[in-house]
C-alpha cells in the first residue's frame, strides 16, 4: 500500500481548489487524510463560509472510516437511514459523517486505501468532481462509490 505523504496531501488540496476556479465553483474548503483518518492537509478558499472546513471533513471522515466512498455512503443513507443514523452516532465525537458526494476515497494503482478527501461550497457532484480531477492528476485513483 502506498502511504499519503504531506507533500501528495497538500498536492491534492491545491490541484482541487484550483480545478474549482477553473471551473467557476463557489468558494470551497477541502480536507485530505490518511488511511487512519488522520488530518494531512486543509485549505479554505477566501469567501468560504466557515462551516464548509467541517462539512468537507465529515465527508472525507466517513468514507475512510466506512471504507466507501460519498455515493456509496449516500444510497445507504437513503436506502436504509436507520442503519446511517446509527453509523452517524458512532462517529458524532470523532469529525462527523456527511453522507453526500464529494467524498472521496483516494486509492493507490493496486486498490490499496491511502486516504480519503472531502470538499464542500458548490454542488456536491462539483465538489466531487474537483477532488476526482486532483487526485487523478497526482497519480492516484479516486473512488467515489
Amino acid at each position: 500500500m502506498t502511504e499519503l505523504t504531506l507533500a501528495t496531501a497538500q498536492a491534492i488540496a491545491a490541484r482541487s481548489l484550483e480545478v474549482a476556479r477553473e471551473r467557476g465553483f463557489k468558494p470551497m474548503a477541502v480536507v485530505v487524510l490518511d488511511a487512519r483518518g488522520s488530518l494531512k492537509a486543509a485549505a479554505a478558499e477566501d469567501g468560504c463560509p466557515i462551516l464548509r472546513w467541517e462539512v468537507a471533513l465529515g465527508k472525507a471522515n466517513i468514507c475512510v472510516k466506512f471504507g466507501s466512498g460519498g455515493r456509496r455512503i449516500n444510497s445507504i443513507a437513503v436506502e436504509r437511514p436507520h442503519f446511517f443514523v446509527g453509523l452517524a452516532g458512532l462517529l458524532s465525537d470523532a469529525n462527523g459523517a456527511v453522507p453526500v458526494p464529494g467524498g472521496v476515497l483516494i486509492r493507490d494503482q493496486d486498490g490499496g486505501l491511502v486516504g480519503g478527501c472531502g470538499m464542500s461550497g458548490d454542488t456536491s457532484d462539483n465538489d466531487e468532481a474537483a477532488l476526482v480531477a486532483a487526485i487523478e492528476a497526482v497519480g492516484l485513483v479516486a473512488d467515489c462509490g
